[in-house]
C-alpha cells in the first residue's frame, strides 16, 4: 500500500484532500508540523512515502506585494524542497500551482505548456517554484484557481455570508475564471495518481468559465437567494496591492491526452457543493 505524505494539512484542499484519502496511509502535516524552507525537516518529513503531495503555500495575494521574500521561500524555494526530497526519497510529488502563473491577456484558454508571465509577487513566486518543481521527472504539477469549499475563507463563503448583512453585493464583471470546487480538485489529483497518468502538466479546474459576478449569481440562485441582488460593477471599484489576471481560463487538454475524464462543468460542481451543505457563510 502506497503511503502518502500531505503538506498544508489543515488548509481547504488538504481538507479535502484528506477525506478523499481516507482508508489510506496518510501522513499530514500543517505549518505548525512541516517547515518546507528548513531543507533537512523537509527531507526527514518525505523519507518513507510513496507519494507526496504539497499544498502548503502562501497564498496572501496581496500580502505578497509587500512580503515577496516570505512568498519566494515558501511558494519557490519550499516548492523546490519538497521537490528535490521527493525526487531523492524515489516519490511521485503532486504540486499545486496557480493561474497567477498568466498575465490573463489570452483571450482562449491558456495550454499547459503556454509560456509563464506574472503580473504580481505572488504569481513570480510560484512561477518560480514551477520552475524548481519541474526540474525533476516523477512530478504532477496541477494548476487550478478560483478555488472554493468548506474549509478556510473563499469567495463562495464570502458571498453566503454578505447575503446574510447585506441587501445587494457588488461584483465584478470584467475578470474571467473557473470556479473550482476543492473537493473535485482533490478528486482529480488522486484520479492522477491512481491512473499513475503521464507526469508533467495538469489544469485542474472545472470546465467552463464565469465572470465573478457570474459566480456570484449562482451562488445565491443555487441556495435559494435573488440573484437580482447581486450588482454588476468591474475592477476599477476595488483598489488592491496586487494586480490580477483578467483572464484566467485554462485548458484541460492534458486530460485528454492522458485519457482521463474531463472536469465537469463549473455550475455542477458548484451545485453539487451546495446540495451537500458544502459551502456555509
Amino acid at each position: 500500500m502506497s503511503r502518502y505524505l500531505l503538506t498544508g494539512a489543515g488548509g481547504m484542499l488538504a481538507a479535502d484532500l484528506t477525506r478523499v484519502l481516507d482508508g489510506r496511509q496518510v501522513t499530514a502535516l500543517g505549518r505548525r508540523d512541516l517547515d518546507i524552507t528548513d531543507v533537512t525537516a523537509v527531507r526527514e518529513a518525505v523519507t518513507g512515502h510513496d507519494v507526496v503531495i504539497n499544498t502548503a503555500a502562501f497564498t496572501n495575494v496581496d500580502a505578497a506585494e509587500s512580503e515577496e521574500s516570505a512568498a519566494f521561500a515558501v511558494n519557490a524555494v519550499g516548492a523546490g524542497n519538497v521537490a528535490d526530497a521527493a525526487a531523492a526519497a524515489g516519490a511521485r510529488l503532486v504540486h499545486i500551482s496557480t493561474d497567477y502563473v498568466f498575465d490573463g491577456t489570452a483571450t482562449s484558454p491558456y495550454a499547459e505548456e503556454a509560456p509563464r508571465a506574472p503580473l504580481g509577487a505572488y504569481g513570480r513566486s510560484k512561477a518560480a517554484g514551477e520552475e524548481r518543481v519541474l526540474r525533476h521527472s516523477d512530478v504532477y504539477l496541477v494548476r487550478t484557481a478560483w478555488l472554493y469549499g468548506a474549509h478556510g475563507p473563499n469567495f463562495a463563503r464570502t458571498m453566503l455570508r454578505l447575503a446574510g448583512e447585506r441587501d445587494t453585493v457588488s461584483v465584478v464583471t470584467d475578470q474571467i475564471g473557473q470556479p473550482t470546487w476543492s473537493r473535485d480538485l482533490a478528486a482529480a489529483v488522486v484520479r492522477l495518481l491512481d491512473a499513475e497518468a503521464p507526469f508533467g502538466i495538469y489544469h485542474g479546474t472545472n470546465a467552463g468559465e464565469a465572470s465573478w459576478f457570474d459566480f456570484a449569481r449562482a451562488i445565491f440562485a443555487e441556495s435559494g437567494l435573488d440573484p437580482e441582488r447581486v450588482q454588476p460593477t468591474d475592477s476599477s471599484a476595488f483598489t488592491r496591492p496586487a494586480p490580477r489576471p483578467a483572464y484566467s481560463v485554462l485548458s484541460h487538454a492534458a486530460w485528454a491526452t492522458a485519457r482521463l475524464p474531463a472536469p465537469r462543468p463549473w455550475p455542477d460542481a458548484l451545485h453539487a457543493a451546495i446540495a451537500e451543505g458544502a459551502l456555509t457563510p
